[in-house]
C-alpha cells in the first residue's frame, strides 16, 4: 500500500461523487470530511483493529451483564474470555 492506494481512493471518491446514487454521494462526502484518516488507514502499516476488537468485546460483555454485576465481576469475565 502506498501512493497507489491513495490514488485509487481518490479516483473512487471522485467517481462516487458523480454517481447517480445519493447514498454513494453521501458516503463519498463523509470520506472527504476526514480524508486524512482515510488516507492514513489505506497507506500506513499500523492498525487499531486489535484495540477496536477488545472494545467491542468489552461492550458486548457489559451489555450482557447489565445490572447484574459490579466492576470486579466484569473485569473477571473479560480476562477469562466469557
Amino acid at each position: 500500500m502506498g501512493c497507489c492506494a491513495n490514488a485509487a481512493a481518490s479516483t473512487w471518491i471522485a467517481a462516487a461523487q458523480e454517481s447517480e446514487f445519493t447514498q454513494l454521494q453521501g458516503f463519498a462526502a463523509g470520506l472527504l470530511k476526514d480524508y486524512d484518516a482515510v488516507r492514513h488507514g489505506l497507506t500506513l502499516a499500523w492498525s487499531s483493529g486489535a484495540v477496536e476488537g477488545t472494545v467491542a468485546k468489552l461492550k458486548a460483555v457489559k451489555r450482557a451483564m447489565y445490572g447484574r454485576a459490579n466492576f470486579d465481576l466484569l473485569r473477571r469475565c473479560l480476562r477469562l474470555g466469557n
